[in-house]
Parts: structure tokens; C-alpha cells; sequence
């Protein structure tokens, strides 16, 4: 597995771990150890893994339109708190980080969809994402992203 998608994976445990409890906490960082601790113990990545929560938090608002925009069947909390959260950090980096290529941040998050959404999990990221990534394109990249030293700073 790599370092970058094992880090996604904390990421959406510890959204996941957010979400499931009503969205209260502000600083995740001791939600970001503690999954460090409990799924990953020797991986050194705090860093992206704040970086994409933070990210995906900041943006909540228009990462969640997206998402009820192109998922039209499925109210956003009827979603199930896993696939709603692997979108949102999909949808995350498919629109808003300029460094992190479509095919990556789609392919991604199927991944970690099927490792731990239900049976259909994969297949539906992948269509809300490959609806947005047709509709939208490559062309929406909103943000730039922080030099590398400055994610390994957070």
C-alpha cells in the first residue's frame, strides 16, 4: 500500500469518526493521532493526512453541493457515512487540488471504497465522481497547493 493512500485512508477515518459524531470536534489533530495510532503506528504522514482533513472541512459546503448536485438519487444523509465521506475527500482533490490528477483522485477513492464501503460502494464513487469529473473537467482546479514543506508543517 502506498504512503499517500494509506494516508488517504486515516483521512476518511478520522472524517468518518467526525462525521459519525456530529461534526463537533474543530481540531481533528487528536482524532488524526489517535487513528495513527490504532491503524497505522510507523507511518509518518501526519501531515497530508491534516492537510486533506483540513482541506475537505474547509470546503465542506461546496464539496457537499457537488456531491448532492451529482449524486441525485441519494439524499446527502442518506449516504452512508463511509461513501459520503470517501467522496468528499474525492471530490476534494478531483476539484480543488491542483496536484493531484483526476484519474488519481477518482481511481483513490474506488479503492478505498471497496476496502471499506458496502457492496456497491465502488461502483457508486465511481459514478458520482465520473459525473463530475465529465460535467466539470480538469479545468476546475481551485486552489494551489501548499509547497510540501508547508503540509509537513501542519
Amino acid at each position: 500500500m502506498s504512503n499517500r493512500h494509506l494516508a488517504r485512508t486515516i483521512a476518511m477515518q478520522t472524517l468518518f469518526s467526525w462525521d459519525f459524531n456530529g461534526k463537533r470536534e474543530k481540531d481533528l489533530s487528536d482524532l488524526i493521532e489517535q487513528n495513527f495510532k490504532q491503524f497505522a503506528p510507523k507511518f509518518n504522514d501526519f501531515g497530508f493526512v491534516k492537510f486533506i482533513v483540513n482541506a475537505v472541512i474547509e470546503n465542506l459546503a461546496e464539496i457537499d453541493g457537488y456531491i448532492t448536485k451529482y449524486a441525485t438519487e441519494w439524499p446527502l444523509d442518506q449516504i452512508t457515512i463511509v461513501d459520503r465521506n470517501i467522496l468528499r475527500i474525492g471530490v476534494y482533490e478531483l476539484i480543488f487540488d491542483q496536484n493531484i490528477p483526476a484519474k488519481v483522485a477518482i481511481n483513490e477513492a474506488i479503492e478505498i471504497a471497496k476496502a471499506f464501503g458496502g457492496e456497491s460502494s465502488g461502483k457508486f464513487v465511481n459514478g458520482v465522481l465520473g459525473a463530475i469529473y465529465e460535467d466539470v473537467g480538469p479545468t476546475l482546479k481551485k486552489i494551489e497547493k501548499p509547497a510540501a514543506e508547508n503540509i509537513n508543517n501542519l
